[in-house]
């Protein structure tokens, strides 16, 4: 069974004699006593129930990823002694997933499978046809809830990398995002069931470019679907449609399904 993951990018030195908390990363090297507080010392001995000699894994977020045992636990704290520690480049192309806000829940289910599957970026779209709206004193908080769950899926995943939530886009600024995407060698594909070509073959066309490219966006529409004219933008900025299949997905799975091929194709998987 592998190591559960705790994501903390700060932590305090066992033997240090101030109580501040540091960087992970920087204070991270085999023999070093660490503590872990708050919500994740918590997790970790609460409902993950740990015990001294037990193995776990703490990780910054950003590809800092260090095994450890626990030593001790009091209360409200875990004390870990570092055995190794990893630092993982972040993964090349970048995965980006472009969720329209949809509504049941459907475009949180998408991140949160999205990132287990290995997603690196997450944009959400205020999609002419999302019923979801986040009016701007809300849009704040949208996205620290999908932040929320991405970090817990990368955690649930084992991931050292988190996913990072990005600011709601408009169409109009989503335009502008893929054609300077594309413009720096980045790939934009768009689900959508009016392609003319299977995903397979898209895939196959652009071969070596797919692996060249620093990043790859996979944009998925709301419940109501994409409008023409937000296809005819997103294609004139840049845009590749494809179709996955013969069968119409909902918005909660069609970025998922669409990156789980992109994982194969790219050697990943």
């Amino acid at each position: 069974m592998t190591r559960p993951v705790f994501i903390t990018p700060l932590v305090q030195l066992v033997d240090s004699p101030e109580a501040s908390a540091v960087p992970l990363a920087q204070v991270a090297s085999p023999g070093a006593q660490l503590r872990l507080t708050g919500q994740e010392a918590h997790h970790a001995r609460k409902v993950q129930r740990l015990r001294q000699g037990e193995e776990l894994d703490l990780t910054d977020g950003q590809g800092t990823r260090v095994t450890s045992v626990v030593v001790a636990g009091r209360e409200g704290d875990l004390d870990v002694r570092v055995t190794g520690v990893l630092t993982e480049d972040e993964p090349q192309p970048r995965l980006v997933l472009v969720q329209a806000l949809a509504k049941g829940g459907r475009d949180e289910a998408a991140v949160e499978s999205a990132t287990e599957v290995g997603v690196d970026g997450v944009i959400p779209w205020a999609a002419s046809r999302s019923i979801v709206r986040w009016e701007p004193r809300k849009a704040e908080a949208g996205v620290t809830r999908w932040q929320r769950i991405a970090t817990a899926a990368a955690k649930q995943a084992r991931r050292a990398w988190v996913p990072q939530v990005s600011q709601v886009q408009t169409t109009r600024q989503l335009a502008a995002l893929v054609k300077e995407l594309v413009e720096g060698g980045g790939i934009a594909l768009i689900c959508h069931e009016s392609a003319t070509s299977r995903y397979s073959a898209v895939i196959e066309r652009l071969g070596s470019r797919l692996a060249r490219a620093p990043q790859v966006a996979v944009l998925v529409g709301p419940e109501g679907g994409i409008t023409d004219e937000e296809l005819a933008t997103l294609v004139e900025a840049g845009g590749t449609i494809i179709q996955l299949g013969d069968t119409v997905m909902r918005s909660s799975t069609a970025g998922t399904a669409a990156l789980v091929a992109l994982n194969v194709a790219l050697g990943r998987w």
